[in-house]
């Protein structure tokens, strides 16, 4: 394949980064320098939804497939983004009818709101982000999408404390990516290979991932 660029979705991890306001602070640190070990190495602790990742099946579904075993074709799909504007706190069935296009159906689908812009550790941006309502969830799920990706902390409102969408979307097979970046640099309605590459953690509920769109 020739591309033409490849763009970078993907937070960068560090220290005490903006996460859901319930998870522990991620914490990077060095362990091994080079002017005193001849080598620079860190050690890392914190949860595996941190920064750009993926939510596999099991995260909500006690019998669903861990982030190891997802199909490594579902992370890599031509995709496209759309821009939506909520007003409140949910994207309904309306906003994503309005900006559809039938050459969206059984594709990637990123979902710039521009919430990465607001990024910080403000209650705006930890605690009341738009995510999907749950008819929302059924019009992807009817239109045979195979991933979904948003700028915001989840999928859904943080106060969707049952997670519905959550347990909608992957109990269809849809693949969930949260806390994307920079999705402007993406054109509206383009088609883009969206690539997605989770960490393949045994047994894991999600794992961060390297998001990237190329241009072809």
């Amino acid at each position: 394949m020739v591309y033409k660029k490849v763009y970078d979705l993907s937070v960068t991890i560090r220290s005490f980064m903006p996460l859901w306001p319930t998870n522990p602070n991620l914490r990077i640190e060095p362990v091994g320098t080079v002017p005193r070990d001849g080598y620079l190495v860190e050690s890392i602790s914190g949860v595996t939804h941190s920064g750009t990742h993926i939510d596999a099946p099991s995260h909500m579904l006690e019998n669903g497939d861990s982030v190891d075993k997802l199909p490594l074709e579902n992370l890599v799909s031509e995709g496209f983004m759309i821009k939506i504007s909520p007003k409140g706190k949910e994207i309904n069935e309306g906003h994503l009818r309005e900006r559809w296009r039938d050459d969206y159906n059984g594709k990637a689908i990123l979902l710039n709101t521009g919430w990465y812009k607001k990024r910080g550790f403000t209650r705006e941006f930890q605690y009341d982000f738009p995510g999907l309502s749950e008819d929302a969830a059924e019009f992807l799920i009817k239109r045979g999408v195979k991933l979904v990706g948003i700028d915001s902390l989840g999928i859904e409102p943080f106060d969707h404390s049952d997670f519905r969408v959550h347990k909608k979307l992957l109990g269809a097979g849809i693949i969930i990516i949260e806390d994307l970046y920079g999705l402007d640099q993406l054109q509206e309605g383009k088609k883009y290979l969206i690539t997605a590459a989770p960490l393949k953690i045994e047994n894991g509920s999600g794992a961060p991932a390297r998001v990237f769109a190329i241009e072809f």
